[in-house]
């Protein structure tokens, strides 16, 4: 009887599993589901949203089920599916991981056939950057595994619903800029503090030796290797020596930074008092090499004679490099390091840590990369994280997953020490840390496994008995450390520690680590018994919100031990108070002497005079204005523009046009790029004396959530970074304190004018060959139709205008612009680089 049991429940299992994987066995094939995302109506219902769709594509030789699948994409959590009897549910899963899921209105897709979803979502398609990324299925017996789909399509609206930028008003942009004849151009990028042309120059050979004072060594032996790769051989580096030469020699009494660069027919003369002058004089010199030299190896090169006193305006000159929302290898680091060296830039902001990913190996905690720098599809991020901007279902499959190892975090230090470049790590904190916190989550499952209670708690950043509800800008309900919890201070010290004992090791300097500190959303703490215990025993905290000051103590604490100083987002030296029946912030007096480092971004709405707010009251300050600063914010109001748009556009005349000491004076339009009245400006807090003291420079942040490749990252970067460089650099200009309105305006034209000339006849060529080459944004032509006849323009004189008239799209081979086309019906134009590159077409019709 037993047996016969035994055998029947056998029976039923086998049939039941054999079912079960022939099922599975002929489930549909996800990578035979096409996509297609158009616009269908901006303003849909005259409301701040779009009406878009999403059509489901089958492309495979089976129908798609009507249920038992999930589609997961990124995008805002607004994206809902439009109608009552809407055939999919929209969910939100954390962050901007989204799953679209099939309703009882579903219904199955057969092979060939197509089914459209509709979809609303808030505010407007300005371009691709807001469609949905990152497709994948699902299945809902098997979530643990996600599925690529197919071919994903984007349709370009064919009408300009949201105002787009159009030739004729780029034409309009363009039309005051002036070509200016090369030789007239100064031929030292950033402009020098002083610069005279001798017009008797230097042919240098690599027979030309570089006769460097011992203290230079290092400065000599990179400009060897930089004119080897122009020469194809290293010019000799030696003590001594009679004849043509280039001189590197030590002068007191010179700027830590400055330099005097002399170049006659006998010799480059180089004079510095520290080796970081002796680095920007040669940097100078490269870039007194005209570009066409790096185009191939050369017997000799034309050096123009001039004599250049300089020294530059900020010491703080910094570029800050995402590398957690997408990754980029050490290789592209130490690229982006040569270009701030050529350049003068002297700070690598290293933004190497957010919710979406820890990059750097810290010994003694592998989770952080083990777990923190990888995405893909998870259920409970054990393993991984989850996917985030379009990082797919696979771990290691996109820019999504990556870390530094020590030793080449170590390495990335060594070059930039030798380029005399600081770099300022930051630990995301208190916010913005979801992949630490996850990360530990997962050693504190490891340990507990093993019975190690008190070593797995040891780094836990979150109360495990918090049941605090909040919601982060990025979206993410979980992505805050506990302040209140001893372990969070026992995990920031043990890295801390790990970070210093690289520079360490790398022979480099470090004086801050930044921490951080913004965007802490609402509600986090209330219902954590760990803070709640902190503001039962501590006299000083009464509440949540003066955790904040609770954590930025101890933390501050901490670096002074190590003799270090905080650097952070704004927020660092913010206190919140109610103000008027209204909750207001202020600069928090607590930290006013405290050395606080604060790169303050916001300069948007009420927080428009906040940097000047901040360094009367004491904190020293890094201008990062959005506005003018933010390098991921797209170049123009273009559909096929990269770039985020929510602090406004930003083309290389936003960083160029910044006044530093009186940005309100600078601020000519809006979000929208409409002109300001500059009234709205009339109350606002100007800086103080004092305060001008405390702005110690200034920042362009880029950040990656869209940037999944070297070539966007590079195209976001350049030629933007230029304006911030000639910014910190050059001398305050004459048309950023004339008062007159007009005088200042003709002088700001002449200087715009140069530089741009500058960056198209000289710089941006440069770009093309320097290290391999940049992939720089090539700027779109100007076009309008007058009197019959199409004229064009570009933003940059030196760039060459090349246009079609039958209809087809330019190349490096079409017919150059050289005066009005009168040739009627499509004319197409596109501007080209030296290398033949094209940038972004335009059309117009001459009708």
């Amino acid at each position: 009887m037993i047996q016969r049991v035994v055998f029947t429940l056998l029976s039923v299992l086998l049939v039941q599993y054999g079912a079960r994987s022939q099922s599975t066995a002929q489930k549909y094939d996800p990578s035979k589901l096409d996509l297609v995302w158009e616009v269908v109506e901006e303003k849909y219902q005259n409301k701040p949203q779009t009406l878009s769709s999403l059509t489901l594509k089958n492309t495979g030789q089976q129908p798609l089920p009507a249920s038992g699948w999930a589609l997961y994409f990124h995008a805002s959590p607004s994206f809902k599916a439009e109608g009552a009897n809407a055939p999919v549910k929209i969910e939100h899963v954390n962050g901007d991981l989204l799953r679209m899921v099939p309703t009882s209105s579903f219904k199955r897709i057969p092979a060939g056939s197509s089914q459209k979803i509709s979809i609303v979502s808030g505010g407007q398609m300005i371009n691709e950057s807001r469609a949905p990324v990152g497709f994948y299925l699902v299945w809902d017996d098997n979530k643990a595994k996600g599925h690529r789909v197919g071919e994903v399509t984007y349709e370009k609206p064919t009408k300009n619903m949201v105002g787009w930028i159009e030739a004729k008003e780029v034409y309009a942009q363009n039309k005051a800029i002036k070509d200016i004849p090369v030789e007239k151009l100064t031929k030292v990028f950033p402009t020098p503090a002083s610069y005279t042309e001798t017009g008797k120059g230097i042919t240098l050979t690599p027979a030309v030796p570089i006769v460097a004072d011992k203290t230079f060594s290092k400065e000599a032996a990179l400009l060897a290797e930089y004119l080897g790769g122009v020469f194809g051989q290293e010019p000799p580096v030696q003590p001594t020596a009679t004849g043509k030469a280039i001189r590197l020699q030590k002068k007191d009494g010179l700027g830590p930074e400055a330099y005097e660069l002399q170049v006659t027919p006998q010799e480059v003369v180089i004079s510095a008092t520290t080796p970081a002058g002796i680095f920007y004089g040669t940097q100078s010199l490269k870039v007194l090499v005209p570009p066409t030299a790096l185009a191939s190896p050369q017997k000799s090169v034309e050096i123009v004679g001039v004599k250049v006193s300089d020294n530059p305006r900020f010491g703080h000159r910094a570029f800050m490099m995402d590398v957690a929302r997408n990754f980029q290898k050490k290789e592209q680091v130490l690229k982006v390091l040569d270009l701030m060296a050529l350049y003068k830039l002297n700070v690598l902001h290293f933004h190497f840590s957010e919710d979406e990913a820890w990059r750097l190996e810290i010994p003694g905690l592998p989770e952080l990369t083990e777990v923190g720098s990888e995405r893909g599809h998870t259920i409970d991020d054990g393993e991984n994280l989850q996917p985030s901007y379009g990082s797919g279902p696979d771990v290691n499959a996109s820019s999504g997953s990556g870390y530094y190892s020590k030793q080449e975090f170590i390495d990335i230090l060594k070059h930039a020490t030798a380029r005399h470049i600081k770099v300022i790590p930051e630990i995301e904190t208190p916010g913005h840390a979801r992949a630490a916190i996850k990360s530990m989550d997962a050693r504190y499952a490891r340990l507990m496994k093993e019975g190690k209670k008190a070593e797995a708690e040891r780094y836990l950043l979150r109360d495990l008995n918090d049941k605090s509800e909040y919601q982060s800008v990025q979206n993410f309900n979980d992505n805050v450390m506990d302040v209140a919890l001893p372990s969070t201070y026992n995990f920031l010290e043990k890295v801390t520690d790990e970070i210093l004992a690289m520079y360490k090791e790398a022979g480099a300097p470090i004086e801050t680590i930044h921490f951080g500190g913004d965007e802490v959303p609402p509600g986090v703490w209330e219902k954590s018994p760990a803070a709640q215990k902190v503001i039962a025993d501590n006299p000083k905290v009464n509440n949540t919100d003066d955790l904040w000051y609770y954590f930025f103590a101890n933390i501050n604490d901490m670096l002074k031990k190590r003799n270090l100083y905080l650097s952070g987002w704004e927020e660092i030296g913010m206190r919140k108070v109610r103000k008027e029946g209204k909750m207001t912030y202020i600069a928090n007096p607590d930290f006013a002497n405290e050395n606080f480092h604060v790169d303050v971004w916001n300069n948007l709405g009420s927080n428009i005079d906040l940097a000047y707010r901040l360094a009367n009251a004491g904190y020293k300050v890094v201008l990062t204005n959005v506005t003018n600063m933010y390098l991921d914010l797209a170049y123009q109001k273009a559909y096929e523009e990269t770039g985020l748009n929510w602090g406004g556009y930003v083309d290389v005349d936003k960083p160029f046009y910044f006044i530093p000491y009186d940005y309100m004076k600078n601020m000519k339009v809006d979000t929208e790029n409409n002109p300001i009245d500059p009234s709205i400006y009339a109350d606002k807090v100007r800086l103080t004396e004092a305060g001008k003291k405390n702005i110690v420079g200034l920042q362009a942040p880029l950040w990656t959530e869209m940037l999944t490749t070297p070539e966007k990252f590079e195209y976001m970067l350049l030629p933007k970074l230029l304006g911030l460089a000639e910014r910190a650099w050059a001398p305050d200009p004459a048309w950023a304190n004339e008062k007159e309105a007009a005088k200042g305006e003709t002088l700001y034209q002449q200087a715009w004018s140069e530089f741009v000339n500058v960056l198209g006849k000289r710089e941006l060529p440069r770009l093309s060959y320097y290290l391999d080459g940049f992939n720089y944004r090539i700027p779109t032509a100007g076009a309008v139709v007058e009197n019959g006849k199409v004229l064009a323009n570009v933003q940059m004189p030196g760039l060459v205008i090349r246009y079609t008239t039958d209809g087809s799209e330019p190349t490096a081979q079409s017919k150059v612009y050289s005066g009005p086309i009168t040739a009627k019906g499509t004319v197409k134009l596109r501007v080209f680089d030296p290398t033949g590159r094209g940038g972004r077409g335009v059309t117009v019709e001459n009708k």
